[in-house]
């Protein structure tokens, strides 16, 4: 499956930025929300999900990379915009802060975060 993103409109003034990170409506199917933020080169996710589908807002700079039966996609973020990523079941992910500051990730996920049976799998792709 190809790695399905979009880039999300943002609105950006002197106090900062806003940014909807999924769709009207699409909250519903998610059962888990959480809000990273990376320092500098700091290196997130690695990982996939066995059962959850999750979907992501990365504001840049940052790289995306992904991983499908070992196929490897890339996605570069550039410094001040938002891109959202689904990855389904099954798809390698991890995301790279390429800023000399910290940037936010939010991600959905629709299965709940359970820290004792997580569904993630450590797979190391960047």
């Amino acid at each position: 499956m190809a790695l399905k993103y979009d880039r999300l409109r943002v609105i950006s003034d002197s106090r900062g930025v806003v940014f909807e990170p999924i769709e009207p409506g699409a909250i519903e199917k998610h059962k888990n929300a959480h809000v990273v933020i990376s320092g500098p080169g700091v290196i997130r996710g690695n990982h996939y999900h066995e059962k959850g589908e999750e979907t992501m807002a990365v504001m840049g700079s940052a790289l995306v990379r992904t991983s499908d039966n070992d196929k490897i996609d890339e996605v570069m973020v550039p410094a001040g915009e938002v891109y959202q990523f689904i990855f389904p079941p099954g798809v390698s992910h991890a995301i790279k802060n390429l800023s000399d500051q910290s940037n936010i990730l939010m991600a959905f996920n629709t299965m709940e975060h359970d820290p004792q049976n997580p569904d993630t799998v450590s797979d190391i792709i960047l």
